[in-house]
This record gives structure tokens, C-alpha cells and sequence, in this order.
């Protein structure tokens, strides 16, 4: 997860009409209001669809930065000062007392690392770096088989401890342990959170993709609508647009971060297994489940998998995935039993959907 936590450059408030008498606070604002800028390498935007003033759109705007600044503190690989690095640093063996929001997260990372067979697993920065995808300044081009067996070795989510109970956590190994596939979830997560401390009831949270959506987004009690897009490199298109409501969507797909050497395409999704990119078809993984966090790392998990052992997997643990899958014609849809059922007639087969 990328640390570019920046200064607001606009807050994007849809001004209403001033009251008269009323201070600049007191003003009233159309709804929605949309609060918007850039963080962690890409963007939030969340709009909200409740009655704000401007005095109160400014408080939410600045509230949420905190929370996402405190995330960045906790599990940035790219800031020297965060927890994470200072846990990558601990000595191999020793227990490090962590944030609960730390051991959240790790915690979720084993049951997912568990659940799939290691096709999540947190452990593998150092191979994700080696690959010139992580927070070492390395050229874009494939390892030397030596430098990745030696990483691969070190792999594994044995290869750290997480006591929940205790609050605390140790490296079993020297890995270095990236959350870049759990992290902007959980930061989903804790930011619909601070809106409902808020008693904020109708809002879309977006954050680099990672959706949660609560209520309705407008006085005709009308569902949020979001689009699953199109595994397209040149541009943004949905496939798929669906009604949500009081639900958690993340996805991850390999068509935007990748590179080409002699003709072939290396993406960023590191198999943990086999310490190489993937290869199958799969282009995109979509995830509904109640924590963003939770679908965050079964989407990566998932992309991990493939098509086959993915639906299987889903079927097994009654979840809500849908599949992007290349084919000679572009793509089609996959998706699980739960997913379909959960949205019902919205899906449509105009791009070969089919439900396994």
C-alpha cells in the first residue's frame, strides 16, 4: 500500500444555497456530497447522501483523512516510521506487541492463508519486491532464478505467529511481510466505520475500488448502483452494474500493473507458492462479503487460484465471487452460486455470464 497521504487540494463540495443569517458553516449543501482526493498510490471518494451542512462535510472530510492517515502509520511498507516496517525489522523470533488494528489485519491474513492453500499469504514481500512490484527501487525485469529460490525459501505463513489474545506477533523467518493485498480493505473498512460513529446512515465509501456502501443514495430511497469493470488496459468500462446496499465489494484484477519482457507479460500478482506472476486466465477477481477486508484478501486469493480451484473454493466456503476469464472472444463471467443468488435477475449474460 502505497504512502502518498496527501493535503487536500479541493474538498469537491456541491454548495447549496446560503441561508440568510446562517455562517459559513451553517450553510446548507446539496446532496449527495462527495469527498474525494488521493491516498495510498491511488484515490477515496465518498459520497454521501444524509443532510450536511458545509461546517459538517468539513469535519467528515478531515475525520476520515485521520483514519486513513492512522492506517498508513500502522501498515505502510513505504514510510519509515510505520509499525509494519518496524515489525519487518524485529528480530527473527521475538514477540512485538502490535495495534489492534495491526493483529486485525494479520490475523485475517492467516485464516485467508489457511482457507486457500497459501495462495494469500502476507509473507511474500520480499519475493512481490524482487519482482519490482514492492518498495524496493529495482528495475522492471524478471529475477535471476537464484534471488527467487532464496526468497521463496523464506515464504510461507509459517513463517510468522500472530497471538490475538496477547496482542502480539513474531517472524519466525526473515520474511518481510507486505499487506498490500488486506490493507486498503481494512482502510475501506475503518473508514465506513468512522461514518457510522458519525451517525452518517446513507453513504458510498470508495477507495482505489474497494467499495461499502450503506443505505440509499437519495431521498427516493433508491440503491447505490457500481459497475464491475471491464478487464480493459486503455480504459475504464463496467461489465457488469449492479444495486448495493448495506454491503463490502473489493476487487483485484492483473490488467493494469504489470510489464513485458520479450513479449511477455509479467503481472503484479505474485503466486506465493510457486514465487512467480500469474499466469492463468482469470483477469479479475469481484468479492461481496460483510468486511472489506476479508473480500480484499480473498480477491488476491483468488487471482492466486484461477478459475477452477477459485469456484470450487467459493462453493466450499459459501462465497460471493464473481470471475472475469479472457477467452477468444475477450472475456466472460463466472460466477459463484452465492453471488448470483445475492443479486438476483441484475446480472446480466449479455458478456456469456454463467453461474458454477
Amino acid at each position: 500500500m502505497t504512502s502518498v497521504l496527501r493535503p487536500v487540494a479541493a474538498l469537491a463540495l456541491c454548495l447549496g444555497l446560503l441561508l440568510t443569517g446562517c455562517s459559513e458553516k451553517d450553510r446548507p449543501l446539496d446532496s449527495p456530497v462527495r469527498l474525494e482526493g488521493a491516498i495510498f498510490g491511488s484515490f477515496y471518494q465518498v459520497t454521501i447522501a444524509d443532510s450536511l451542512t458545509q461546517g459538517k462535510a468539513q469535519e467528515l472530510h478531515e475525520g476520515l483523512l485521520e483514519v486513513l492517515e492512522q492506517v498508513d502509520a500502522a501498515m505502510s511498507i513505504y514510510r519509515d516510521d510505520s509499525e509494519l516496517v518496524a515489525f519487518n525489522q524485529s528480530p527473527v523470533g521475538e514477540w512485538q506487541p502490535l495495534s489492534n488494528e495491526l493483529i486485525e489485519v494479520l490475523a485475517i491474513s492467516q485464516s485467508v492463508a489457511e482457507a486457500s492453500n497459501g495462495a494469500f499469504d502476507v509473507t511474500i514481500g520480499g519475493l512481490v519486491n524482487l519482482w519490482s512490484f514492492g518498495s524496493e527501487a529495482r528495475p522492471r525485469e524478471v529475477p535471476a532464478e537464484e534471488s527467487l529460490q532464496a526468497r521463496l525459501a523464506e515464504v510461507g505463513p509459517g513463517s510468522i505467529e500472530v497471538d490475538e489474545p496477547a496482542m502480539q506477533a513474531r517472524r519466525l523467518r526473515d520474511v518481510f511481510v507486505d499487506l498490500g493485498g488486506v490493507a486498503k480493505g481494512h482502510a475501506t473498512d475503518r473508514v465506513a466505520a468512522y461514518l457510522d460513529g458519525q451517525s452518517i446512515e446513507h453513504y458510498l465509501v470508495n477507495l482505489g475500488g474497494d467499495l461499502v456502501a450503506r443505505g440509499y443514495r437519495d431521498a427516493d430511497s433508491e440503491a447505490w448502483r457500481i459497475g464491475i469493470e471491464a478487464p480493459l488496459d486503455d480504459r475504464q468500462e463496467a461489465t457488469q452494474i449492479v444495486s448495493v446496499r448495506d454491503v463490502s465489494i473489493a476487487t483485484s484484477g492483473d490488467y493494469r500493473n504489470y510489464f513485458e519482457e520479450e513479449g511477455r507479460r509479467f503481472s503484479h500478482t505474485i503466486d506465493p507458492r510457486s514465487g512467480y506472476p500469474i499466469e492463468h486466465r482469470v483477469a479479475s477477481v469481484t468479492v461481496v462479503h460483510p468486511s472489506n477486508a476479508w473480500a480484499d484478501a480473498w480477491a488476491t486469493a483468488f487471482m492466486v487460484l484461477g478459475e477452477e480451484e477459485s469456484l470450487t473454493l467459493a462453493r466450499e466456503q459459501d462465497l460471493k465471487i464473481m470471475l472475469l476469464v479472457r477467452d477468444d472472444e475477450g472475456w466472460s463471467s463466472l460466477a459463484s452460486p452465492a453471488f448470483a443468488d445475492h443479486f438476483g435477475g441484475e446480472l446480466s449474460d449479455e458478456m456469456g455470464l454463467e453461474v458454477r
